[in-house]
């Protein structure tokens, strides 16, 4: 690219650009710090010679933009944040969250560098659920593959590059759907019909086959062959590759891999609440307890007094059984997870900002506003001694029988008014307005 002059150890707008730290189809990636926020930042900068080009300048500069557009709408823990876009002296830049020491899922897509089962599915659940907040929101990224999401040091998750993403004005454009990369393009993309939900899926259920095998479904030599597979090819068995994988996981990968997008999931939020459950088929042959002991645990708390007990095993059979031992992690404050936790016993800690906030024990509930609106997580929960939990995700519930629906949202309701009774009590006993968190104590 020869319109990618060097802006290292320069200004640009406000921002100080430091030092090149990559570069693709839509330009030069630098490394820069915002002075007025005092924060490293990614700026990311369009190449001189494709906008200044006569026959696709124009659409050039609309995709630079389009990333800007697209991801600014969103505002999700994994997907990474646009804080900035414009034009400087003729420089076209999106400013853009830096991600120290961040490296993208193709490191973990070679056979000879697996990511242990549970990583994979963690990361993969993450990614499920960013893009189905994207969805609702309209936004279609179009090309979802190991190079655009990005593992941080601690392994969270960032899904990036929204340069050719579909935003709520484009659905239904015919000029929008044949795009995005080769390898991970759906059959509706490769055949140029629109673009759905579904298309981010079938290009993650690719990632997720890579991430498991280090092998791609349909590899071969040009673009008409691997067309040729996606659209009529057969999918080698994951076994194959890694037969430690659990008849459940392979069967996640097919239904996202449908070559009809109505047989695929109806959304990234259900194939999310599958990968949820596939934890239980992955744990340690320690785990001895049984299912019946489970019934037991369940029956014995008045939390679930007024279940019956075929809505207790649905209970159990649909949400997640969690034994973790002290300093645990349950929740971290500003991530997306719709999911609801009940105590079975023990004793965890609630932090916000780093402050403590509440303690919780056996029979109490926490999580109930992430269940109801999926927004980001206010504070973060630890167990303070070996605790065992139950995770319910809302995806789940709505798995289970409309008698049992009923029932877990009645007592959901009574949670949420018990917990806004406190907090009116807290406010005419004070005169002050508590603190906003994730946890309440049980619903009685």
């Amino acid at each position: 690219m020869n319109g990618l002059r060097n802006l290292e150890n320069s200004t640009l707008a406000k921002y100080q650009v430091i030092k090149e730290i990559g570069r693709g189809n839509m330009g030069k990636v630098y490394l820069g710090h915002d002075p007025f926020v005092d924060r490293p930042v990614a700026i990311k900068v369009a190449d001189q010679d494709r906008l200044a080009s006569m026959e696709d300048g124009d659409l050039y500069k609309k995709l630079f933009f389009n990333e800007a557009q697209a991801a600014g709408m969103l505002k999700h823990p994994n997907i990474t944040g646009i804080y900035d876009a414009g034009a400087n002296d003729g420089v076209y830049y999106i400013v853009m969250e830096y991600v120290h020491g961040g490296q993208t899922l193709e490191h973990y897509c070679d056979p000879h560098n697996l990511l242990p089962l549970n990583e994979v599915i963690t990361i993969t659940y993450k990614c499920a659920v960013a893009l189905d907040y994207a969805h609702k929101k309209g936004v279609i990224h179009r090309d979802i593959k190991p190079r655009n999401i990005l593992i941080t040091e601690d392994h969270d998750v960032k899904i990036t590059d929204f340069g050719i993403a579909v935003l709520p004005e484009d659905l239904g454009s015919t000029m929008v759907n044949h795009a995005g990369s080769p390898l991970y393009m759906s059959p509706e993309q490769i055949q140029d019909q629109d673009v759905t939900p579904q298309t981010d899926i079938f290009a993650l259920g690719l990632v997720v086959y890579e991430l498991l095998t280090g092998h791609h479904p349909f590899q071969s030599n040009n673009i008409e062959a691997i067309q040729h597979l996606i659209l009529n090819g057969a999918i080698p068995p994951i076994k194959n590759y890694r037969p430690d994988v659990p008849d459940v996981l392979e069967r996640i990968v097919h239904r996202a891999l449908a070559r009809e997008a109505r047989l695929r999931y109806k959304s990234a939020m259900d194939m999310a609440g599958d990968l949820s459950l596939v934890f239980d088929f992955i744990q340690p042959a320690r785990e001895s307890i049984t299912k019946q002991e489970k019934f037991n645990a369940v029956r014995a708390q008045d939390f679930f007094r007024d279940f019956t007990d075929n809505e207790i095993w649905e209970l159990i059979n649909a949400s997640q059984w969690l034994d973790l031992p002290a300093k645990s992690s349950v929740i971290v404050e500003g991530d997306v997870d719709k999911s609801f936790y009940v105590i079975l016993s023990g004793v965890v800690e609630v932090m916000k900002s780093g402050v403590y906030v509440d303690t919780l024990v056996s029979g109490d509930c926490f999580g109930e506003m992430g269940f109801v609106s999926g927004r980001e997580r206010t504070a973060s929960i630890t167990t303070r001694e070996p605790s065992t939990l139950i995770k319910v995700h809302a995806a789940q519930i709505e798995r289970t029988s409309l008698n049992c629906q009923l029932r877990f949202h009645k007592l959901f309701l009574h949670t949420l008014i018990a917990r806004l009774s406190r907090a009116t009590d807290r406010i005419v006993r004070t005169g002050q307005q508590p603190a906003v968190h994730e946890p309440s104590t049980h619903a009685s």
